[in-house]
């Protein structure tokens, strides 16, 4: 018996690495097709003086839960996103919004699938491949740095998904480049604790102007409970505060 349960154990191991390499594969067929040179490392930035939140599924809902309140469709319109446009899905997950965006966007648009975990990418990879959706490429990134090429994103969005990201500032600072001038970036977030993975307002705006973002829209949202969108424009290169002088903001200075 303990020699069937080791070799079911092993069949299982190989298994799953069949599947990861297969999905792999997939998303190396979706990659973008060159990556941006790093930007500037985290150590260079101070780190936030405040909890960051651990990273969860990559869904926080059923999709179809999340359609009967028009989640895609409120950002879409409040972006003002409209076809032929490269839009950044910033930690996409699953990719519930990449899917809704690719088909918004049209053959003469772009939607680049940007996060951390290969697997996420991977398996959103295949997911566009299954659904025949030729408009999306994965973007793998860093924990402090995008890795996106400069001047290529329209606009950006981040959806629940900023109070998980570890260097906030370094962050910040090397998404800027790949934002064309004026493009708006949309954070979607909950007004409650980063521990109930959430983020206080003014705390996000506190964050953002430290790496010279501008605040130029906020919408409170009408499917879920304390949920908004803030809309930001990122800062020239020039504009730009450097990485040394920049000042963290704390909880209480963002009451």
């Amino acid at each position: 018996m303990p020699g069937r349960i080791s070799l079911a154990i092993a069949c299982n191991m190989i298994a799953g690495v069949v599947i990861l390499g297969s999905l792999a594969a997939t998303a190396a067929e979706r990659a973008l097709p060159y990556l941006a040179p790093p930007g500037v490392r985290a150590e260079a930035f101070p780190r936030p003086e405040r909890p960051v939140a651990e990273i969860v599924g990559p869904g926080s809902s059923t999709e179809e839960r999340r359609d009967e309140r028009d989640e895609a469709g409120q950002v879409a319109r409040l972006l003002r996103l409209r076809p032929g446009m490269t839009v950044g899905d910033i930690g996409a997950g699953s990719g519930y919004h990449t899917v809704r965006l690719a088909r918004l966007l049209g053959p003469s648009g772009l939607v680049v699938a940007q996060d951390v975990s290969p697997l996420y990418l991977a398996l959103l990879a295949r997911r566009v491949d299954r659904l025949d959706v030729r408009n999306v490429r994965v973007a793998l990134g860093e924990p402090h740095d995008p890795r996106l090429p400069v001047g290529l994103l329209d606009a950006a969005i981040l959806v629940h998904v900023y109070h998980e990201i570890a260097e906030p500032y370094a962050f910040l600072y090397n998404l800027a480049p790949a934002l064309k001038a004026g493009a708006p970036i949309g954070i979607v977030d909950f007004n409650r604790p980063i521990s109930q993975h959430g983020m206080a307002p003014n705390l996000l705006r506190c964050e953002l102007a430290a790496v010279g973002y501008r605040e130029i829209g906020f919408h409170t949202l009408d499917y879920w409970a304390g949920e908004y969108l803030a809309v930001f424009s990122a800062p020239r290169q020039p504009e730009r505060p450097r990485s040394a002088a920049l000042d963290p903001c704390s909880r209480s200075r963002a009451q």
